[in-house]
């Protein structure tokens, strides 16, 4: 009989840390627990939180629920391994930057054929239906579909850098980068390298994902709003910042915007 989409370990995804070793109801224990998931489940609210004083716009805060549930989803599916887990992890992702775009995608960039942003808006939504109908044909695919999606962040990061001269943006954008590719370095090694962790017995590679792509948003999400703030409210002229201070070595970056305005 097939197994229920509910039951542990019906997902087609196993990750390389050996299963059930250190609970008997979580499967994969570091991929679970706050060690790796802390910086969705706390760092994100302190990113929104500090960003929140700065911010303009209502944009910002369509962000915050869809990246707790990205966490909450990806907890509940290495505890469990299960098939329904796996779906509601990456799909969790899929909506987040779904709502990312929606709201944050530069008109600019927009596709000739679209006008307005309500008309993107009908562009993503349907896009994102028809891409969460195709998850499930093979879930096995969706991460590394989700993870293309980077490198075209990272061309439009690439693009506005190309017109802005201040030096502090430009290295946010290069510590976000670095945390990338760190990132996804541990993803790929967790995956295609697991033989070698698991002969070492160090299988702990996408434990260190969560924490390393956590770290990549927290300076992502303030890059973004500056140039979105740049773009949709050009009288206003944003400045990142990083609280508590420029000197201390681990920080939250945030952005400040020189004239009064209304908060969210």
């Amino acid at each position: 009989t097939m197994p229920s989409i509910f039951s542990y370990q019906s997902a087609e995804v196993d990750w390389c840390e050996s299963n059930f070793v250190r609970s008997a109801v979580i499967a994969e224990y570091y991929n679970t627990d706050g060690t790796s998931l802390f910086p969705f489940l706390l760092l994100t609210p302190l990113n929104f939180l500090v960003l929140e004083g700065a911010c303009g716009t209502m944009e910002l805060c369509h962000l915050k629920v869809p990246l707790l549930l990205a966490g909450v989803f990806s907890m509940y599916f290495h505890m469990t391994l299960s098939y329904v887990g796996q779906l509601l992890d990456e799909l969790s992702i899929l909506w987040t930057l779904a709502v990312a775009y929606s709201f944050w995608y530069p008109q600019a960039y927009f596709p000739r054929c679209i006008k307005t942003r309500r008309h993107f808006f009908w562009l993503t939504g349907i896009t994102t239906v028809i891409s969460t109908l195709m998850s499930f044909i093979k879930p096995t695919l969706n991460a590394y579909a989700l993870n293309c999606i980077a490198f075209h962040l990272l061309y439009l990061t690439w693009r506005e850098l190309k017109k802005c001269n201040d030096k502090r943006v430009h290295r946010m954008a290069a510590v976000m980068v670095m945390w990338w590719a760190l990132a996804i370095t541990s993803w790929i090694s967790d995956r295609w390298l697991c033989w070698l962790w698991q002969a070492i017995n160090f299988p702990y590679f996408h434990s260190f994902w969560h924490v390393l792509i956590a770290m990549s948003l927290l300076y992502c999400c303030p890059l973004v709003i500056y140039f979105d703030v740049s773009y949709e409210m050009p009288s206003f002229k944003p400045k990142l910042e990083y609280w508590p201070s420029d000197s201390w070595p681990v920080v939250v970056p945030y952005v400040t915007l020189e004239e009064p305005h209304k908060q969210c």
